[in-house]
Order: C-alpha cells, then sequence, then structure tokens
C-alpha cells in the first residue's frame, strides 16, 4: 500500500511557516547569508534542503554559461569553474524573494521523507542526475538528515553496475517495505513543526480531506545487475527474469538539425509556442511519450515550479488549471482556455521557460 499525505494541506503549511519564518528574519536583516542559512530553522533537514535546492539552481546556471566558442570540457577549465563554485559557495546572500520560495520547498519536502520516502529517493538522489552512478548516489547523503541511515543502508546493497533507475526505484520500495521498523515516525517530525506553527497528524497524513498517494512505481522488478545484495528475502531467478523490461535503445541527442531563430527584438506568442513546441532538451528526454494526465505528470519540482513563477505563488489557481486543462478533450478549447483565461492575467510574455515547460506537457497529452 503506498503512503498517503495531504498535499493539498502540506503545500499551504509549508508556505505560511516559510512566510511565517522569512517575517521573523526579515523583520531584523535585509538579505540571508551562508552562516544565517545553516541554522536558519531548528529542523536541520529543512535547512539541508535548502542548500540542495541552491545546488541545483548553481548547477542550472553553469549550464547557461555553457558556449559553443569555448571548451568546458578541458581539465583547467573545470578546476576553474570547480573553485569558483568553492568561493561563490561561501558567498551566499539572497533577498527574501529569492530565499522564500526555496524555503517552502524545502519545509514540503522534509515532509516527505517521513511520508513519502520512496517520492523522496525519486526526487533528491535520481531526478536531477543526468547519469546514475554510485559515488553520486552516495554525495547526495550529504543533505539527507531524517532516516540518513535507511537511505544509506539501500544504497550499500547496490552494485557500481547498478544504472537503470525504473530497477533502483523498484528495490528502493522493496527495501522500504522490509525496513518499515527503521522509518521516523511521523509523530517525531510533527513535533518539531507544531514548535514553529501547530500541525496535526490528520492534517498531514491526509485524514479528513482527499489524499494522494506517493509517486507509484512499475510493479515488475526489473532483472538485478551482477553482485547486487539483496534488500529483502531472496527473489526467485525465474521471477527475475519473468519480470525483466522489454530493453530499449538508449536515448541519443542529435544537434545536427539547426532551430530556425527569431529575430532578438520579437517576442514569440504563446500561440507561436502552440504551433511549434519546444523541442526537448536531455532531461526531458521522456517527452515524446503521450500522458494522460497532466497533474499526474508534474514533478513535485515542477509543480513548485509553476505556482511560483507561472501563478504568482496561487497555488489555488494552480491546482483549477490543471484540473480545467485534464478535464479538457479537444486541444483548440484547451489552447484558447490558456491563452484567454490564464496567459495574460499573469503575464507570462515574461516567463516563456516557464511556459514552454508547461506547453510541452500540454502537446504530450494531446500527442
Amino acid at each position: 500500500m503506498e503512503d498517503k499525505y495531504n498535499q493539498l494541506h502540506l503545500e499551504r503549511y509549508s508556505k505560511q511557516l516559510a512566510n511565517l519564518l522569512c517575517d521573523r528574519h526579515f523583520a531584523t536583516y535585509d538579505t540571508l547569508n551562508g552562516p544565517q542559512l545553516l541554522h536558519f530553522t531548528p529542523i536541520k533537514q529543512v535547512n539541508l534542503f535548502v542548500i540542495k535546492e541552491l545546488l541545483l539552481k548553481w548547477h542550472q546556471e553553469m549550464a547557461n554559461l555553457r558556449s559553443p566558442y569555448f571548451d568546458y570540457e578541458h581539465e583547467d577549465v573545470k578546476e576553474a569553474l570547480l573553485n569558483f563554485m568553492n568561493v561563490i559557495s561561501r558567498k551566499i546572500l539572497m533577498k527574501r524573494n529569492a530565499f522564500e520560495p526555496l524555503l517552502q520547498k524545502a519545509i514540503y519536502d522534509t515532509f516527505l521523507v517521513v511520508l513519502a520516502p520512496v517520492t523522496t529517493f525519486e526526487e533528491k538522489f535520481l531526478r536531477i542526475q543526468e547519469e546514475i552512478a554510485l559515488p553520486k548516489l552516495q554525495e547526495n547523503l550529504k543533505y539527507i538528515d531524517i532516516d540518513k541511515p535507511l537511505f544509506a543502508g539501500f544504497i550499500d546493497t547496490l552494485s557500481p553496475s547498478s544504472r537503470d533507475r525504473e530497477y533502483i526505484l523498484s528495490r528502493f520500495k522493496l527495501y522500504i517495505n522490509a525496513n518499515q521498523d527503521k522509518r521516523t515516525p511521523l509523530h517525531e517530525l510533527l513535533q518539531k513543526f507544531s514548535s514553529l506553527l501547530p500541525i496535526t497528524e490528520q492534517e498531514a497524513a491526509g485524514q479528513g480531506a482527499p489524499a494522494v498517494e506517493a509517486t507509484p512505481l512499475p510493479k515488475p522488478t526489473p532483472a538485478a545487475p551482477v553482485r547486487e545484495q539483496e534488500v529483502v528475502s531472496p527473489i526467485h531467478t525465474a521471477q527475475r527474469e519473468a519480470s525483466a523490461p522489454t530493453a530499449r535503445p538508449a536515448y541519443r541527442h542529435d544537434d545536427d538539425d539547426a532551430e530556425e531563430v527569431a529575430p532578438a527584438n520579437v517576442r514569440p506568442t504563446l500561440n507561436d509556442n502552440f504551433r511549434k513546441a519546444p523541442a526537448a532538451s536531455l532531461a526531458d528526454s521522456h517527452s515524446n511519450q503521450k500522458i494522460e494526465s497532466l497533474k499526474n505528470s508534474i514533478s513535485i519540482n515542477q509543480r513548485f515550479s509553476f505556482i511560483n513563477e507561472l501563478f504568482n505563488g496561487d497555488n489555488m489557481t494552480y491546482y483549477h488549471t490543471i484540473k480545467a486543462l485534464d478535464e479538457y478533450t479537444d486541444p483548440e478549447e484547451a489552447k484558447r482556455y490558456i491563452t484567454r483565461e490564464v496567459a495574460g492575467k499573469y503575464d507570462w510574455s515574461k516567463k516563456q521557460e516557464h511556459v514552454n515547460k508547461l506547453l510541452r506537457l500540454i502537446e504530450r497529452k494531446y500527442s
């Protein structure tokens, strides 16, 4: 049975608590620096998740620095960038408008460590990595405080040859089911949060309100790599062979096709984007697959990004918009709804990157 939690209430609570904590800090300070961030809340996991989000932002900014004119793979350049990162990581300085969304997400994600560890493992250990490698999985443990031995214990069962996300997630789900007694009880976490802003177990765990299930995982257990340790009682060899997925060709990124570049002084309209869907990046290599539901296909990370960037932090409007889009059967009606009812209200013309991500999902739904 999947872990259940009250997604809507947790997001509301996370937003309220982030707002409260920021009110307290920024009433005295104009900015937040690194030392202040390390101890911003008495819940260490929240602070660590904010730092991890900052690291992700750093990698995104570094990706934007890539240029066809310079060799970013040269060892001297890599070393210089690493030194630059070491320096700038000691010079963290954020204003409230930049910090508060990171804090809100970190609070929400901290609840998920206890309520939905499979979802946590997928996002914090697997989702942001282009290539899975055992050292990278172990490195991510630096940002885990709650149930760290539980996550570390699972990683210790993997072999260096483990590369397949689907296989690793299936094994982690088995591992969690076999180690329920090692998970932190929800009431212990709620006690810490309630000292900052009251919250009950009924509110967090989904009782008395519509609850959502943690991200479902594929039911078949894919074939195991060689020299893999068992995470639960041994699985019969025949069972593994019968459940092994059909091999798929690896994704290849083709740079041969040149894209048409719009004039610098002309901003593409939302309708232009619908006519020509944005090209999928390496991180979106699965984007050519049809989806049945926008709500179930938008990741936690992406959901917070959409709410904060496209809906100015209004999560209720976000939910109503996604719900409406999921109910449309005609793609033209869905496009009219977005362009006439939503885009103008929030001035999406200045938020092209996030608009493109949403449009890409809509195109997949009606493909």
